[in-house]
């Protein structure tokens, strides 16, 4: 896929925040070692972190330039790396391996797990927060559209996903300590440019892979038939702005031998 936009990204800071720090929460007292943020983006959480975690070196993991480009801007991390999260081999074991929206752009998430924890040290912790919205009309409604317009031009699967709570219950559970929850957050959103507030809410990140296989004209009439269509699922507020609720996945494991 193209690069990643961290201006557009960026636009509901406080929505993608709040689920990162609610993870950042329940994760408890760590062995000796280091933090890795694996998918840091903006590094929007790096300071939350630090600030836990002080005396840890703290890296940021990505494979966008220019998110990494704006986590280096915050100061954050003492080490930046750029790479594809799915072959991450650290070199040391990590105390506390967070991942923060990031494991459903990633494939077989069963070998993936399994060799996270690995580079955990004993009683280290992974925390996972995932999108869990594939369902819903605001997800649906693109891959239909571009079905609708474009036939045979987007293929389905590769769309992020995820699995269910139980199969990841089953994977984990060998592992070590696991705590799985869900919460939707009911997000007030304001519109912050032309079109339907969860358009713009979805076109920098599920609707990524979609607009990559269309040209400019193709991506400008999706667009608009997504604002014409999502009105209708979403209804808009008297100030233009929108409720939308939003599905997400957390969970934690802490290794074994803590």
């Amino acid at each position: 896929m193209n690069d990643w936009n961290p201006a557009s990204y960026a636009k509901f800071a406080s929505q993608r925040l709040q689920p990162a720090l609610d993870l950042l929460m329940r994760i408890g007292d760590l062995p000796a070692g280091e933090v890795i943020d694996l998918g840091c983006g903006t590094g929007i959480v790096g300071r939350f972190l630090k600030d836990r975690f002080p005396r840890r070196q703290l890296t940021g993991f990505d494979n966008s330039p220019a998110m990494l480009a704006e986590a280096r801007a915050t100061g954050s991390y003492d080490e930046l790396s750029l790479g594809d999260a799915a072959g991450w081999q650290p070199e040391r074991s990590q105390a506390l391996i967070y991942s923060n929206a990031l494991l459903h752009w990633l494939p077989d998430h069963a070998s993936l797990l399994k060799s996270l924890t690995s580079f955990l040290e004993p009683g280290g912790w992974l925390a996972v927060q995932i999108p869990n919205q594939n369902s819903a009309q605001s997800q649906r409604l693109w891959l239909d559209l571009v079905a609708e317009l474009f036939p045979g031009r987007f293929d389905p699967a590769m769309a992020p996903s995820i699995l269910t709570g139980n199969e990841y219950i089953r994977i984990l559970e060998p592992l070590g300590a696991v705590s799985l929850w869900e919460t939707i957050y009911y997000q007030r959103l304001k519109s912050v440019e032309i079109g339907h507030p969860v358009r713009q809410f979805t076109v920098s990140t599920f609707a990524r892979p979609i607009l990559d296989v269309l040209d400019t004209s193709e991506q400008d009439a999706l667009i608009k038939a997504y604002d014409r269509h999502v009105e209708g699922v979403y209804p808009l507020l008297e100030d233009g702005g929108v409720v939308f609720p939003f599905r997400r996945l957390f969970f934690t494991v802490q290794k074994d031998g803590g």
